[in-house]
């Protein structure tokens, strides 16, 4: 279950993004959705009834391209706009996909880039270009990470996780500490969306990405002369981000191969290693 505020304007693009969010949770596990019902909070008598007919709109859409079928739900009055789903899936239990699976040596490839937190920050305060940035969350955040789940079910991959409101860095931290190990992050690989680092340098930085970064600081260790606009990226909260997929060198070209003929991003971003004792387990490099 997971539910959300809007971060972009149109109501049916926030639907679908919202859905797409909650769908995550099924897919980072190596699911299929299989079933999803409406959460909404609505503000009655302050947003005329046809926001919430597009919001529906998009979330049905969304769960219709998932495969899986739109089960009612529930609403309330409130004087915040939230909208999510309740989903339920299906995947064989000898090939679930957790967050505590790693292994030294695997590789860590990203399914989508990083950057929603600010853009969203963005287009509330109406910068410079809000249309493109909103353009640009929807194309990412409304994007189904079915594409990741099928490599984890054809491979039989067994560490993964989304990557949402802790940002990659603090759901990286969930996945190494799971399994007792550490990571070599490289900060050069890690892709941000092109307007991100420069709207950041500029103080378009969300308050939670700057409380992700405080709180997982002791967890985290820094190369010398790394750009700390870009690091403090590495903890931007995302809403509907990717899936960060634990991949076997032996299996990484297949997996790679496979997200890329599905239109998603395969960025090899770090690699598992063994954790160091007194030593932070996330090494940004």
């Amino acid at each position: 279950m997971d539910f959300l505020t809007p971060l972009v304007n149109d109501p049916y693009e926030f639907g679908r993004i919202a859905a797409a969010n909650s769908l995550s949770d099924v897919y980072a596990m190596g699911g299929e959705p299989w079933a999803a019902m409406n959460i909404v909070c609505f503000p009655q008598g302050k947003m005329p009834p046809w926001v919430l007919q597009e919001i529906l709109r998009g979330g049905r859409d969304q769960v219709l391209a998932a495969g899986a079928a739109p089960a009612g739900g529930h609403s309330v009055s409130d004087d915040e706009l939230k909208y999510g789903l309740a989903v339920s899936g299906a995947v064989d239990p000898e090939r679930v996909a957790v967050k505590g699976g790693l292994k030294p040596g695997d590789f860590l490839v990203l399914t989508k880039p990083i950057g929603t937190g600010v853009l969203a920050t963005a287009v509330k305060a109406q910068w410079q270009g809000w249309q493109e940035f909103e353009a640009l969350i929807i194309r990412w955040a409304a994007r189904l990470n079915a594409g990741g789940a099928r490599v984890l079910r054809e491979l039989g991959l067994r560490a993964a996780t989304d990557v949402t409101g802790f940002g990659l860095g603090g759901h990286l931290l969930e996945m190494i500490q799971s399994s007792g190990l550490a990571v070599e992050l490289r900060l050069a690989d890690v892709p941000f969306m092109e307007p991100v680092p420069g709207l950041a340098a500029m103080g378009l930085m969300p308050g939670g990405s700057l409380c992700n970064r405080r709180h997982y600081a002791p967890h985290t260790e820094a190369a010398p002369g790394l750009d700390p606009i870009l690091t403090d990226l590495v903890f931007d909260a995302q809403t509907s981000g990717g899936l960060l997929l634990g991949v076997p060198e032996a299996k990484l070209e297949q997996a790679r191969t496979l997200l890329l003929e599905n239109g998603d991003l395969a960025q090899v971003i770090g690699r598992a290693v063994p954790a160091e004792p007194g030593r932070p387990p996330l090494r940004i490099i």
